[in-house]
């Protein structure tokens, strides 16, 4: 179902419609739709300039990532909770504060 709407354009855009309707043999009614269409689609799409910034940060981070072992992981997890359930790491030398 169609409905009528107003909307107010400045003269460029105006233009940019009318040529485009006539280029195409389309309604201008039929132009603005696909346009509105076409930026639905897109709005939430990323640039190609934001594809290259975020490619560039998982190349600059990824290396960064500690490769230990699920393992080493896991003993260093169990030796935390080992600590806590006795008191803490015990500091040696100087008192607590």
């Amino acid at each position: 179902m169609a409905r009528k709407v107003t909307f107010t354009l400045d003269d460029k855009t105006v233009q940019r419609i009318e040529s485009v309707a006539a280029r195409l043999r389309k309604a201008k009614s039929a132009v603005v739709r696909e346009a509105v269409a076409d930026y639905h689609d897109r709005v939430g799409r990323l640039s190609e300039a934001e594809k290259q910034r975020l490619l560039k940060v998982v190349r600059e981070v990824v290396p960064a990532i500690p490769t230990r072992s699920a393992r080493d992981v896991d003993r260093e997890l169990d030796d935390l909770r080992a600590a806590r359930r006795i008191g803490g790491r015990q500091r040696t030398g100087k008192a607590r504060r």
